[in-house]
């Protein structure tokens, strides 16, 4: 990882790629020491990190989801205990994929003592085409309703504006000239830029935060 924080809790409202972006980032990072993604999303039963716990756990990432386990509720919102683990051992860094709205971050306020007591890194995974945050005010909107549902603040945007596998540069700086103001209006900067391997090649010198090469891991190829 390119910074020293070790708890990275990744936000980011529906079909923003959050998910995409959290697994992306726990693969990349597999190897380098123990290294733990959590599941934290218990609104949205669809594109959950947990359906790639095999995966990731091939690769050396330990993945908690639900207090039933990876694949046995789905649908219910229980947290497992499990999460205080990694939560509390120095030695590991933790990806907490949180759900996509204020309500889904809700849960992050349980944890909020053990996470202020860290040096802590919250990205907010931006999309320029989705509905709720295609302006400046609703992505404004998204970002501190979730910093007051949960009382922990945004350190960085994750600009991941897409349309799938038809991505092109043009979508990405298109997302990039919202962000831009976004993170002019709340003082907080783009830590990176999020794209597909092929478009990420493609990219401007000047363009903002990190380059973030993603694969498609969480959509199969049909889809």
């Amino acid at each position: 990882m390119n910074n020293e924080k070790r708890i990275i809790i990744v936000i980011g409202h529906y079909g923003s790629g959050k998910t995409e972006f959290a697994v992306n980032y726990a693969m990349k990072n597999s190897g380098k020491g123990k290294i733990a993604l959590v599941d934290l999303d218990i609104v949205n039963v669809y594109f959950r990190s947990r359906e790639k716990a095999d995966m990731l756990e091939a690769s050396g990432v330990n993945v908690v989801s639900g207090a039933l386990g990876h694949k046995a509720n789905l649908d219910i919102p229980a947290i497992s205990s499990g999460i205080l683990g990694p939560l509390q051992d120095k030695d590991c860094r933790v990806i907490l994929d949180v759900g996509g709205d204020s309500v889904g971050a809700r849960v992050l306020a349980r944890y909020k003592a053990l996470i202020e007591a860290e040096d802590y890194e919250m990205l907010c995974v931006f999309n320029g085409y989705r509905e709720q945050t295609q302006t400046v005010e609703g992505a404004i909107y998204h970002i501190k309703s979730i910093e007051t549902e949960t009382g922990l603040k945004v350190t960085g945007i994750v600009n991941n504006t897409h349309m799938l596998r038809e991505t092109s540069v043009e979508d990405v700086i298109y997302g990039e000239n919202i962000a831009k103001e976004v993170s002019k209006e709340l003082s907080i900067p783009i830590k990176y830029t999020s794209t597909l391997e092929k478009v990420a090649r493609q990219l401007p010198n000047n363009t903002e935060g990190e380059i973030f090469p993603i694969k498609m891991y969480m959509r199969e190829e049909w889809m």
